[in-house]
């Protein structure tokens, strides 16, 4: 588990961090999501121990220690959004060093070679390697040991298609085994299919979380259904007005915004007043939609 109890940071007198309050409970997989220079990065870096707050706290496991607590840090596994490694060194002298560092078995060297797709590259020197090779070893480094908590940085941003795989089987793996995942990013794609909750933050500061279920049901309610009909029926928009406000006109298609739960009564309704319906189509809200909006309505 990771708490952050009003913690604020500042750097040159910004505020990078305003005061964020949040609780990544023990066994989720949590999003943060915003902008670039929103404090994704840095929030990230406390929760790992990197960062010493200007006020509040970072708190993690059960027992509430410090993030800054030495063993608070060893639970963590930390992937920074740019990893770096030297260039001379191969593959799995790499990961060899890291393994012995962090005290993991011998076999696990092959293992999570094999798991980002390096083990044919194992032997090749990490100058040779390609963006994406570079950060699946990033993850390959990220999965030794038996951490807690995984906190991940950007990690899809430079990503091939290799690596976005392992990424996601690595998060699946840890949800099952009931890990703790941490992860920031601004791709909607991988919010919408790996997290539990989100985390919106806005200039250090944040302004909305949903659970899943919350924000599946939010996106529900901003789906539009589009029925096209023979003819417009006199009087029809404002008995389905009654039970859909936005509902509108666009030449001979009637646009029907709000919840998929309003659509059979509006069919109702349709049918009702002996409009023949010519074409229907339905769609869900979307996230990148809403996102815009709530990072819009807090900048």
């Amino acid at each position: 588990m990771i708490e952050y109890r009003a913690f604020t940071k500042r750097f040159d007198g910004r505020t990078a961090v305003d005061a964020l309050t949040l609780t990544v409970p023990a066994g989720s997989v949590v999003a943060l999501l915003g902008p670039n220079g929103s404090g994704k990065t840095t929030s990230i870096k406390a929760a790992a121990g990197l960062i010493r707050p200007d006020a509040g706290e970072v708190l993690l496991g059960h027992d509430r220690i410090s993030a800054l607590n030495p063993r608070g840090r060893k639970s963590c596994s930390f992937l920074p959004q740019r990893v770096s490694f030297p260039e001379t060194l191969t593959g799995r002298e790499v990961v060899e060093f890291y393994r012995r560092l962090r005290q993991a078995p011998t076999e696990a060297t092959d293992r999570v070679l094999k798991f980002a797709s390096l083990n044919g590259a194992g032997a090749r020197a990490v100058g040779s390697y390609s963006g994406g090779m570079v950060q699946r070893l990033g993850l390959a480094v990220a999965t030794l040991g038996t951490t807690e908590v995984l906190l991940l940085d950007e990690p899809t941003a430079a990503l091939d298609p290799e690596g976005l795989s392992a990424f996601y089987e690595l998060v699946e793996s840890r949800r099952r085994s009931g890990g703790t995942v941490f992860f920031s990013s601004h791709q909607l794609g991988d919010i919408e299919r790996l997290a539990d909750l989100v985390a919106v933050i806005v200039a250090g500061k944040l302004v909305a979380q949903f659970s899943e279920r919350d924000l599946a049901a939010r996106l529900a309610d901003r789906g539009v259904m589009r029925v096209r009909l023979a003819a417009p029926i006199a009087g029809l928009l404002d008995r389905i007005r009654a039970h859909a406000p936005e509902a509108r006109w666009s030449g001979d298609e009637l646009i029907v915004p709000g919840s998929a739960a309003m659509r059979p009564r509006v069919l109702d309704l349709i049918r009702e007043a002996g409009a023949g319906i010519r074409g229907l189509t339905a769609e869900e809200g979307r996230l990148d939609v809403f996102y815009r909006e709530l990072i819009g309505a807090s900048s």
